[in-house]
């Protein structure tokens, strides 16, 4: 099994591949909505971050993919992102039926403590529409630190009455709802923690006055794996990612940009 430690030097780790879900709710007037988590400051990647809920992709979200139409690689990230939205915020979504608040609370436990989603599913006759969630975005660096992600991003809404969500309280420490901007300013007022993807991320969902507009967006818009890079601008080194991906901003000063990662000098 691969571990993605780099070994000798000059040598890349394996990225590990994971999914994200970035969920909207329009309960209030305003702009829509997301839920965010914040992450344990003991967590090795991201601690103490606000970021979207989500995780690696496991071997059995493999299994449950392959029941669907899709591409088994997008499928299990598509089912991926459902689990890990389940287990971290107690929110069901991705669902062909709704499941009970009964099984909803009994579920998120046994999701942490690894029993299989599959045998969940099974056992409450549960299966997932996994074309409920709209791609939106791949995100991939390229470094050699002990953990690199491939993370694909996906978009989801959910009902405006929609419950708040119930932490983990493992891996991450609150999990609320806040408008993209929302989030945006109080990381620029140093309230909270925001890694350069997800602030690159929050900026581009900020565009967006609900979720039918983010959802066209996305669908008209390519997805192309963005690996930021460092690159001198005006004596000064910054941060960037690719043009043309629907990003808003597309460079930072890197003295600004909070990174879950070191990128060498």
């Amino acid at each position: 099994m691969n571990d993605n430690r780099a070994g000798e030097e000059g040598e890349a780790p394996v990225p590990i591949p994971a999914a994200t879900l970035v969920v909207f709710r329009h309960r209030l007037a305003g702009p829509p909505e997301l839920l965010v988590v914040e992450r344990s400051a003991t967590m090795a990647f991201a601690g103490g971050a606000i970021v979207f809920p989500g995780g690696r992709i496991d071997p059995d979200d493999h299994a449950i993919a392959a029941a669907h139409p899709h591409n088994v690689d997008e499928g299990a990230a598509r089912v991926a992102a459902i689990r890990e939205t389940l287990e971290e915020s107690g929110l069901a979504i991705g669902f062909a039926t709704e499941p009970t608040p009964e099984w909803i609370a009994s579920a998120q436990p046994r999701l942490h403590a690894r029993e299989p989603f599959s045998a969940l599913l099974a056992e409450a006759g549960l299966t997932l529409d996994l074309d409920v969630l709209v791609p939106f975005a791949r995100w991939c660096p390229a470094h050699r630190e002990a953990r690199v992600f491939d993370t694909r991003f996906y978009l989801a809404s959910v009902r405006d009455d929609a419950p708040d969500p119930v932490v983990d309280d493992t891996e991450n420490i609150s999990s609320f709802w806040a408008a993209a901007q929302d989030v945006i300013d109080a990381a620029d007022a140093g309230k909270v923690k925001v890694i350069f993807p997800t602030r690159r991320n929050l900026e581009r969902l900020a565009l967006f006055g609900s979720f039918a507009e983010a959802e066209a967006h996305a669908l008209d818009t390519p997805i192309r794996v963005v690996t930021p890079w460092m690159e001198e601008r005006e004596g000064e080194p910054h941060l960037c990612i690719p043009e043309g991906l629907g990003y808003p901003i597309t460079s930072e000063p890197l003295r600004s940009a909070s990174t879950a990662f070191r990128f060498p000098r």
